[in-house]
């Protein structure tokens, strides 16, 4: 049950508040099995089951509480009375006299707080990994990273677990975490919601955000928590400002993918749905935004990590996660002259995003343009990481509003999402926005990986030629347990050879903008097959991407250009099945 069906159901009466508990506590104690990593410490069940009937007393008495009985999660950067703050470092743990202003506005609207869960030590990071309790993984193919900083809030909602979660969103961490685990995640303007009870990380960029499996969800939690707070200097009272239609999207030369070619075709997708719900799509050339997103990391803003833990890391600094310590203590390094210059080149973006802003309404961009494996994630932590940050960065920097949404799944499970941005206050607006989304692109979810072990990955394989079933060497692919996925074509921008001389009989096939679509079998294997089928492969052929009449990418037959001295175009053909029969 999502959110707002809980707490309908508590104040009706057709349900209660410790029956929800009951029920939250049993998922949570089967998931424990497969990713006990997503949680830093939870109240005990007696605790919980005790906050739960104190619901269900104020409902009795009359209160119509707005979230009643409805369980969430706490970032451990975000004060909960009664469990330690970490902030993913069990050495810099306190216990905290209060709740952080929004966890006492849930709890005061009827919501029971579980526990504190897993990030990015000091929420520096955008995948999941750099915490000593464990990195938490997608929920979908737990080979890949969560997203981060808030990793374990991201799991606990991806997973049913608890249909909202707090988390927070300084660089993306509260949107890369959403993208990966096909969530919505929230960014409020800076100072829409209060900061108090917030370990910063960069207290004048910091938001406190919400991840939930709906866009309704984020919106019953964004009723609830925004608000002034004269108790935070960054908070603030935003009117709301309503939106267009018109929506900037990244020149191509503005989107890296890093060989991700499932996700430019999901971006892709995105735009021409965009497209469809009447939007007009407008390419902006947002290389200003970019280089701003420079400044947090290669610039002085870099500092304001280091201050936000300067005591304890000239104290201890052997407790910090080794990368977040080389990141953090690149910030001693920085001079008042180089802070000074960095707002100066600032305030230049920032003149630079509102011109932007006069010719589009939003801005909607791939959250993040790739997914990684853990191990290699672990084995290049700082590279890696930074390709997730390229389109949120900037946000924060720059005041603007964001919310993440769905917008498709990898074969491998693995969520793709995109961010709708716009300026400050457009906070529902942008809700607004993304429920439309929602509504007319719904994103069928991939199964929970439930597994002991994770997902074995399997690979899509376009055959052409020899390999098509009834050809002499299909065997190549029965012998290999391949699963036939479907008959199709490519996209009409190849051309086909019959190559000379070759035993037995084999086509060439030539990516060329003036070509046609090729008929072609699609096949599909697990990755030490797929290894060993790559292996037997004679030149000159060799086996690259091929694009299919869809737009998706898939692995298939390419050449080397010797391939065609002496063979026949056969490409008015259409496929080599015409070739043989011919």
């Amino acid at each position: 049950m999502n959110a707002r069906a809980i707490a309908a159901a508590v104040n009706a009466g057709t349900t209660t508040a410790l029956a929800v508990a009951h029920e939250t506590l049993a998922r949570i104690e089967a998931y424990d099995a497969v990713q006990p990593q997503a949680w830093i410490s939870r109240f005990s069940a007696p605790a919980i089951l005790a906050a739960a009937a104190a619901v269900d007393a104020r409902v009795a008495a009359g209160e119509a509480l707005p979230l009643a009985g409805v369980p969430f999660a706490v970032k451990d950067n975000i004060d909960v009375a009664g469990l330690d703050t970490t902030a993913g470092c069990p050495q810099f743990a306190y216990a905290p006299a209060a709740n952080a202003f929004v966890v006492q506005r849930l709890l005061d609207a009827g919501a029971l707080c579980i526990g504190k869960t897993n990030l990015d030590q000091f929420a520096t990071g955008l995948n999941g990994t750099r915490s000593p309790y464990g990195a938490p993984r997608c929920v979908f193919n737990r080979s890949y990273v969560s997203g981060g900083s808030s990793s374990g809030s991201a799991v606990v909602v991806g997973a049913g677990l608890v249909p909202v979660a707090l988390g927070t969103d300084t660089a993306g961490s509260g949107r890369v975490p959403a993208a990966f685990n096909g969530l919505v995640g929230l960014k409020p303007s800076k100072g829409r919601w209060s900061g108090s009870g917030l370990v910063p990380a960069c207290r004048s960029l910091d938001c406190i955000t919400v991840l939930a499996a709906d866009v309704a969800d984020a919106r019953a939690v964004d009723d609830v928590v925004a608000g002034f707070d004269a108790a935070d200097a960054y908070s603030r009272a935003l009117g709301d400002v309503p939106i267009g239609t018109r929506i900037g999207v990244p020149l191509p030369r503005n989107r890296p993918w890093f060989g991700d070619g499932e996700a430019e075709m999901l971006y892709d997708r995105a735009l021409a749905r965009l497209a469809a719900m009447g939007h007009v799509i407008e390419e902006i050339d947002i290389a200003p935004l970019l280089e701003a997103a420079r400044l947090l990391y290669d610039g002085p803003w870099v500092a304001e990590r280091t201050a936000a833990i300067a005591d304890f890391l000239a104290a201890t600094p052997d407790a910090i996660d080794p990368t977040v310590r080389a990141i953090v203590e690149g910030g001693l390094g920085k001079s008042a002259v180089e802070a000074f210059l960095g707002q100066y080149r600032l305030a230049e973006y920032a003149r630079a995003a509102q011109a932007i802003w006069r010719r589009v309404d939003v801005l909607a961009v791939p959250t993040s343009p790739t997914i990684y494996r853990v191990r290699e994630m672990l084995a290049n932590p700082v590279a890696l990481n930074s390709h997730f940050g390229t389109y949120t960065n900037f946000v924060n920097l720059l005041d603007m509003a964001a919310i993440a949404v769905p917008a498709g799944f990898r074969r491998n499970g693995t969520g793709f999402g995109i961010s709708f941005f716009a300026p400050a206050g457009t906070d529902r607006a942008l809700l607004a926005m993304a429920d439309r989304w929602i509504a007319e692109a719904p994103w069928p979810r991939p199964p929970l990986d439930l597994d002991k072990e994770s997902r074995m990955e399997r690979i899509r394989l376009a055959v052409v030629g020899a390999h098509l079933e009834g050809m002499p060497l299909h065997w190549q692919l029965t012998s290999r347990d391949a699963v036939f996925v479907e008959a199709t074509e490519t996209a009409p921008t190849y051309r086909l050879y019959a190559m000379a001389e070759s035993v037995p009989p084999k086509p060439a096939l030539v990516h060329d903008a003036g070509g046609a679509a090729i008929k072609v079998e699609v096949y599909e294997l697990d990755a030490a097959a797929f290894g060993s089928f790559v292996a037997e492969v004679p030149p000159p052929l060799a086996i690259g991407t091929v694009t299919l009449a869809d737009g998706s990418p898939v692995k298939g037959f390419v050449c080397e250009p010797r391939a065609t001295l002496g063979a026949e175009d056969i490409t008015a053909l259409g496929g080599w099945r015409a070739y043989i029969a011919r």
